[in-house]
């Protein structure tokens, strides 16, 4: 079966590869607010999140990606999960609009700044992982360095927390408010989805997974 959680991964490494070796490609397509703001450059809100920074920020966001992508294309987005027979074309609806929707918020933070960059697939991961935890709250997530799992919301709750904290202090190279806007945007797009298509309250759902299948 086509897995378009594969194909993005493969189009992403190639092209970050390519940018690797050539600075000009990475340049031209990373998001740089300043040049989207004079030059209309509206492209980078997506090619964005197929340029990475290095060998490994492009595996962390990929591994992170397939873990969660697979389970939730193939399972919750497949022909027999909300979605039907359409349910890949949400899939990759969701990653696409979030790698733009991430940015946003840092668009009008630095658009007057003509230093600012970012790149990476962060903000449509986080989506993606969001995404996947709404619809299955229980679901057991690692986390890197720590030999243990958690449930997903409470992942969800450590993420959200961090992340916002982290957009307000960080003055490092890591774009923590794409990360924050990302999940969020998981959440909002899968509901509404839910919602619009399938008539299918994914909020309510997870309130009630939280009441009666964990606190019992």
């Amino acid at each position: 079966m086509f897995s378009i959680t594969i194909a993005l991964i493969v189009v992403t490494t190639l092209i970050s590869i390519v940018a690797f070796g050539n600075h000009k490609v990475q340049e031209d397509l990373l998001f740089w607010p300043a040049a989207i703001r004079h030059r209309n450059q509206y492209y980078r809100f997506i090619t964005c999140g197929f340029v990475h920074f290095d060998v490994s920020h492009l595996l962390l966001n990929m591994l992170s990606f397939y873990a969660f992508g697979e389970y939730l294309e193939l399972g919750l987005f497949s022909s027999s999960g909300l979605f039907g027979s359409n349910g890949k074309l949400f899939f990759l609806g969701l990653y696409l609009s979030a790698i733009a929707v991430a940015v946003i918020p840092d668009y009008f933070i630095h658009r007057r700044s003509s230093e600012y960059r970012s790149l990476g697939a962060s903000g449509a991961v986080s989506a993606v992982i969001f995404s996947c935890i709404l619809l299955k709250p229980l679901t057991p997530v690692g986390i890197i360095l720590i030999p243990i799992q958690i449930p997903g919301f409470m992942f969800a709750i450590l993420f959200l927390v961090i992340s916002a904290v982290l957009a307000r202090t960080s003055r490092g190279t890591i774009a923590h408010g794409a990360h924050l806007a990302g999940a969020l945007y998981g959440i909002v797009y899968t509901s509404i989805a839910a919602k619009l298509y399938a008539d299918f309250n994914a909020i309510k759902v997870f309130i009630h997974i939280l009441r009666f299948d964990w606190l019992q």
